[in-house]
């Protein structure tokens, strides 16, 4: 059996260490040893990107906002489902997870960041929603930390908050769609969403394509048209 390789590693928020794993060809992002993400669990964040811009298909250039790069299989999805002229707006909070797609992820997805269509933000989400223009994004999509609940660094708490909540909808378009990551069921997150105005699916999703069982839940949000 081949060992596994720790590829590299920064410290993030109040000193918490990242890290990024190789075995046997496949990558996994962990945060003081938790896992956050896997390379061949990747079913649930190609849905993500899928859900979020299924309406788009006919929509000449389609403006989407993604939250969190991760391994970049989300990105992949949009790409793979959006025309040449849309534009993507992807953000990425660490400098390093950027660099590592670059560097160590390139036949992954990381070439990915360098498709015209494709512009990368090094920052907070929160801070580019606030930047955002009203009715900015046909579609938006949320896979930070992990989801709503269950929090590894807890400042990412109020994305899904009602103030959170209240920045995404400003930044869609009337009938536009947010699709937001969630590690498991959150029927307090889904009522949020809806008393802010939007339409709302969970939707259980699989962690990797052979799984008997789902292992998340992606929430589909819809903005009125009025």
């Amino acid at each position: 059996m081949k060992p596994e390789r720790k590829l590299a590693e920064t410290t993030v928020r109040n000193g918490v260490l990242l890290t990024l794993h190789e075995h046997d060809g496949s990558y996994a992002i962990r945060l003081n040893g938790q896992t956050l993400m896997l390379s061949v669990q990747s079913a649930s964040e190609l849905l993500l990107g899928e859900l979020a811009v299924a309406r788009l298909a006919n929509q000449p250039a389609p403006r989407v906002l993604i939250g969190g790069l991760g391994l970049g299989f989300s990105l992949q999805s949009v790409l793979a489902k959006t025309g040449l002229a849309a534009t993507v707006h992807v953000v990425e909070l660490i400098p390093q997870v950027v660099d590592w797609n670059r560097e160590f992820l390139a036949a992954l997805n990381g070439k990915l960041l360098d498709d015209p269509r494709v512009t990368l933000f090094t920052d907070d989400i929160w801070n580019v929603l606030l930047r955002a223009t009203s009715g900015q994004y046909d579609a938006l999509l949320l896979d930070i930390d992990n989801g709503p609940a269950a929090m590894v660094q807890q400042p990412n708490a109020r994305l899904y908050k009602p103030s959170g909540i209240q920045l995404l909808l400003a930044a869609l378009k009337p009938g536009g769609r947010a699709a937001i990551w969630s590690a498991a069921r959150d029927y307090a997150f889904a009522d949020r969403l809806v008393f802010a105005g939007f339409r709302v699916e969970a939707i259980p999703a699989k962690l990797y394509a052979k799984a008997k069982r789902c292992g998340c839940t992606i929430y589909v949000a819809d903005k009125p048209l009025n």
